[in-house]
């Protein structure tokens, strides 16, 4: 029986289901090593193992908490997380305890955002042209050669974290004399790139794309954290083999060739420019959130979150036909204050009932959150595209959170 350890920073919801997903599959002995204490395990205690440390982004205490754990229950056969800040210091422990999976190399292609547009440009891939500026006068440079809007975000920045649009280099500036870069905390410069803004998810297993899927975003991410009080949506459609991906297909493999990724599943940001061409944003060797997850799961009638499990444990992935097309709408807080009423959840569920497959509807009287997913959410599913983009939108237009 395999000797598996899951490591994450706290025990959130996402993180616990992902330990379930895990210890749910045959003939695995799990443990996991995370900041919270085994009460977080709930019922899972007595079939989970535990480690606690103190920060689990210490190299050193992860590679102690990993060893305390083999020598009780044998040799490890599996390191692994989901937190993308987690990635580089797994990859530094499996390589110091011969641990097979993704090397530090692959682990800071994909972590170091500056790194990773170099790797592409260099191998004729699609994507942004960008900078990594570590003084002032970089930044100005690299905004002059190439003109504004330019997109400033931390090089190991997750989930659009910190990043932000400059209009004009008085902008920029400001921006950028606040905090200084350095060579010991540079910033990444972008062009803005301007069009359609997707994701495109792949499982690879051993090396080899065995799976796919995208979505497409309403509006942009980049907008959306602008601009808090926009509800949002995005849409995963059934069709994604079409000839009008067969450019994000060829150009996502070979990203994920040149990145280094041998087993795992991966989170791509791409756009679609206005003239056609596809740009890649950037890429995450990690399940993706926002909820695609679980609309990965609805548009093929499984569980995506424990054959994620299963590939990186046992280096197996199976899936069933894609049946549908799945929908996310996100709920956000209009005004300021906390949640005092949410209108329009009777007529959404008159209208979409049948099509609704599970919601988190905002809690009156709670504090907004600062999470671009927002107070709530509504999932929707049908076999048909066009019907499922016409579901998002009428739960954004028709769902309005009150704040005061």
């Amino acid at each position: 029986m395999p000797f598996v350890i899951f490591a994450a920073p706290i025990l959130s919801d996402n993180a616990f289901r992902m330990v379930e997903a895990a210890a749910a599959l045959p003939d695995v002995q799990l443990a996991v090593i995370t900041q919270d204490g085994e009460d977080r395990l709930l019922g899972l205690r007595g079939h989970v193992r535990h480690w606690q440390v103190a920060d689990i982004l210490d190299v050193e205490q992860l590679a102690w908490a990993a060893e305390g754990l083999a020598r009780q229950f044998g040799p490890i056969h599996r390191l692994f997380g989901a937190f993308e800040q987690i990635q580089v210091q797994l990859a530094e422990v499996r390589a110091r305890l011969g641990i097979e999976g993704m090397g530090v190399e692959a682990a800071h292609n994909f972590r170091d955002k500056a790194r990773m547009k170099t790797l592409l440009r260099a191998a004729g891939l699609p994507c942004a042209r960008h900078c990594l500026a570590s003084t002032l006068d970089e930044a100005v440079a690299f905004a002059e050669a190439n003109g504004f809007p330019v997109v400033v975000k931390p090089p190991a920045g997750a989930g659009a974290i910190a990043t932000f649009r400059v209009d004009n280099m008085q902008s920029l500036i400001a921006a950028l004399s606040r905090t200084p870069p350095t060579a010991e905390h540079p910033v990444l410069l972008e062009e803005f790139v301007q069009g359609e803004e997707h994701s495109f998810e792949t499982m690879t297993v051993n090396g080899e794309h065995v799976w796919h899927s995208l979505t497409h975003y309403y509006p942009t991410p980049l907008t959306v954290l602008e601009n808090p009080w926009i509800q949002w949506s995005l849409v995963l459609p059934r069709e994604v083999d079409g000839t009008q991906y067969d450019d994000i297909r060829s150009a996502a493999r070979r990203a994920l060739d040149v990145l280094g990724m041998r087993t795992g599943i991966s989170h791509m940001e791409w756009f679609r420019r206005r003239d056609g061409t596809i740009a890649i944003s950037e890429v995450a060797a990690r399940p993706p959130g926002a909820q695609i997850t679980q609309l990965m799961s609805y548009a093929h009638d499984f569980d995506l979150v424990q054959e994620w499990a299963r590939a990186m444990i046992f280096g197996e992935f199976h899936v069933p036909e894609r049946k549908y097309a799945a929908g996310a709408a996100f709920l956000r807080g209009q005004g300021q204050g906390r949640i005092a009423a949410v209108h329009g959840v009777d007529e959404v569920n008159r209208a979409l009932g049948p099509l609704i497959v599970a919601a988190r509807t905002p809690q009156v009287g709670g504090q907004p959150s600062v999470s671009y997913e927002g107070d709530g959410w509504v999932i929707v599913r049908h076999p048909d595209t066009a019907v499922v983009q016409r579901a998002v939108l009428t739960v954004i237009s028709t769902i309005k959170v009150e704040l005061g």
